[in-house]
């Protein structure tokens, strides 16, 4: 497996493989040909069903600034490796082709191409996490210690900086009001939920705080704000959430926070290597559904769960959001996207008070929620995976006024 860095990938909402990835993909291609005269674009299936919501258009224009470009869709062909696929043109003066490049945006801001992947090296000896748990048991070792085991040093100061923008997207968050970008004119909630719920009795200032957190980044991210993708931007504002409200409520240090994040990043990577975390390839369970296991894992973790705890809280995380279709109204990552961070946070959190009543037994394992999920994604119709063509995206929800 590669580092857990290309799990949480700092960046600009509002999605990571619509936004991110075409980013990216962009720059490199400029990068490669810088003394072309004019450029194409091409966009194809999810990419073009859903890039004008997800800002896709804006993500390379703004990497082309001062160039000549022309932007093609295509919502309706799929090319064979992935939904999230791209086509970039150079051209000479005399329009004589310089290159072409044929790149996807598999999720979480990462690009391959027909050849190879534009990732970092694999960095971990396994694959599965029956393989590390047995490791880890067999050395006497925590999931987070694993983790810095086999990672270079410098992972530590990545996720420092991982938390610190993590923390300030929940604090503008919370500091801003008005209407989303878009269409919808989706009122932001974070603020207000925050204030009421200082009004309540405990247990319900402890949820409302919980819903505040994660839609103070979720909506950041539909701003276009800066956030961290944790593993995608749809689905950024759970982990957070979850981590702010242990260090607020039940005191969390920074060091352990660190860790936490370490051994969430664990259970990402899991995902991401032997399944996806791409809405257009899996539906929203890749997306949301790996996020709240990768919250379950670290909420557990700090509250001092064993690993095979740590482990059933994250399966449950997963197993419970299996067939979770990805369906954004009119392309957008607002709704329901936003409200799926909150209700993720809160089931992490339960997940965690689950496992922490059992000795960790459980007769589904991680591994075979993570295959399970996979093989649901594509089973799901095309409509149902992040092409605006299905479902809830088929409903009008543009406001009255």
């Amino acid at each position: 497996m590669e580092s857990i860095k290309e799990i949480y990938t700092i960046g600009h909402g509002p999605s990571s493989s619509h936004t991110m990835g075409p980013r990216k993909a962009a720059e490199q291609f400029l990068n490669r040909n810088r003394t072309a005269s004019h450029f194409e674009v091409v966009l194809f299936g999810s990419l073009a069903a859903t890039g004008k919501g997800h800002l896709t258009d804006k993500a390379i224009e703004d990497v082309f600034t001062g160039h000549e470009l022309s932007i093609r869709w295509k919502p309706g062909e799929f090319l064979p490796r992935h939904p999230n696929a791209m086509k970039f043109y150079a051209f000479e003066p005399d329009n004589k082709l310089m290159e072409e490049w044929t790149v996807y945006s598999t999720g979480g801001g990462s690009i391959t191409d027909d050849f190879t992947e534009t990732r970092t090296k694999e960095v971990y000896p396994h694959r599965k996490m029956a393989e590390i748990l047995s490791w880890c048991n067999k050395n006497g070792i925590q999931l987070w210690e694993y983790v810095f085991e086999c990672e270079a040093t410098s992972v530590r100061k990545y996720l420092e900086e991982v938390w610190e923008v993590m923390e300030a997207s929940i604090k503008n968050g919370l500091s801003r009001e008005g209407a989303l970008p878009g269409g919808l004119k989706l009122p932001r909630k974070a603020q207000s939920f925050f204030v009421k719920g200082q009004n309540f009795a405990t247990p319900f200032k402890r949820r409302s705080q919980l819903f505040s957190y994660a839609l103070a980044v979720s909506e950041e991210n539909a701003s276009g704000g800066k956030i961290v993708a944790a593993p995608t931007c749809g689905a950024s504002g759970v982990l957070p959430a979850v981590l702010f409200y242990f260090k607020k409520v039940y005191k969390a240090d920074n060091p352990s926070i660190i860790r936490a994040l370490a051994t969430a990043g664990l259970f990402g990577n899991i995902v991401k290597t032997n399944a996806s975390i791409s809405g257009a390839e899996v539906g929203c369970q890749g997306e949301v559904g790996t996020a709240c296991a990768m919250a379950s894992a670290a909420a557990t973790q700090l509250m001092g769960g064993t690993i095979y705890q740590i482990e059933y809280s994250a399966e449950m995380g997963l197993e419970h959001h299996l067939g979770l279709t990805c369906d954004p109204v009119a392309g957008l990552v607002q709704i329901p996207c936003i409200e799926r961070n909150a209700f993720a946070a809160e089931r992490a959190v339960s997940h965690n008070t689950y496992a922490l009543m059992s000795d960790g037994r459980h007769r589904i394992s991680f591994d075979e929620v993570v295959e399970t999920m996979y093989k649901t994604g594509i089973d799901l119709q095309s409509s149902y995976r992040e092409t605006s063509t299905g479902g809830l995206a088929k409903l009008d929800a543009l406001p009255n006024c």
